[in-house]
């Protein structure tokens, strides 16, 4: 069957110039003899049109640049269509591309695409809400809110918003309820993986696969903030988390599971993908087996 892509190009996320990429994909499409289509996403994340203009035309691939708010969005409505998915990582910090070994090089991501392999990865729902790589509460969904709002965006942008919230950061109370399991705590943050890192290569859940089934947890308590706690995020940026070190079985909980409750009564602030996402009392996420097919290295 012969391929025909469209590539949906968000004008707004990350920094790299659009119209580059634009002559880039049409370079590429035209070279392997490609039908495709460059279309704008909408502000709006409003998809509806896609399933049936994917039957009608007989679409064979959806390629998606942009970061994984972007990502998010257009997957959404993609669920039980007979399509592949391609990333072109053009976001700020493109957890999902590098995640799946796609990579944050726009050549080497369109040279994936044209190669044809996929394979199924998983997605998860948070109440009802389609994600695909990492939902959480607390700290860091306080600052992907307010990074929503800057001008500015990238991993120096990023961090410099992290460092002047963290100091000024309680924690919340939080009930997980998982596989039988009840936990009380008061937590900085609960990251819900199903990619192993923030992006930028920020790894919080160094031991996360986007297509085994299950969501990685990670629990970082708000006990001996200052010191602790950021000695520990360093451990887990560096995929050096193990169930063994003392320090982080004391101040984090990491553990798996492919469904999860979070009681959150003070509505701490809540984000998936990236995206701030209005917070709830009751935070229900559970995994989405093969949920999709992702081309990839």
């Amino acid at each position: 069957m012969a391929r025909k892509l469209i590539f949906f190009i968000n004008p707004i996320s990350g920094t790299k110039n659009k119209q580059t990429l634009a002559r880039k994909i049409e370079d590429k499409c035209q070279s392997h003899q490609f039908d495709f289509e460059i279309m704008p996403t909408n502000k709006e994340g409003d998809y509806n049109f896609l399933p049936e203009k994917i039957i009608r035309e007989k679409i064979t691939d959806i390629i998606i640049c942009g970061g994984d708010g972007t990502i998010k969005q257009v997957t959404s409505f993609l669920l039980g269509c007979e399509v592949t998915v391609g990333v072109i990582p053009v976001g700020s910090g493109n957890g999902l591309a590098l995640g799946a070994g796609i990579g944050a090089n726009v050549g080497k991501a369109l040279d994936i695409i044209m190669h044809n392999k996929a394979s199924y990865i998983d997605g998860f729902l948070v109440n009802g809400q389609f994600g695909c790589m990492l939902a959480g509460t607390g700290f860091d969904a306080k600052v992907a809110y307010e990074f929503s709002k800057q001008k500015t965006r990238g991993l120096l942008p990023y961090v410099k918003l992290s460092l002047q919230h963290f100091f000024s950061s309680k924690g919340y109370s939080f009930v997980v309820e998982w596989n039988g399991h009840r936990m009380e705590t008061t937590a900085l943050f609960i990251s819900v993986a199903n990619s192993n890192q923030f992006g930028s290569r920020i790894r919080i859940a160094p031991g996360a696969s986007l297509s085994d089934g299950l969501l990685d947890i990670v629990v970082v308590h708000s006990k001996n903030k200052l010191i602790t706690a950021l000695s520990l995020l360093r451990q887990i940026s560096f995929g050096k988390i193990r169930s063994g070190n003392e320090a982080v079985k004391r101040n984090v909980s990491y553990f798996h599971t492919d469904h999860i409750t979070i009681q959150n009564p003070q509505l701490a602030p809540l984000h998936i993908d990236g995206e701030p996402t209005p917070s709830e009392a009751v935070i229900d996420i559970k995994i989405i087996r093969n949920a999709f097919r992702l081309l990839l290295p």
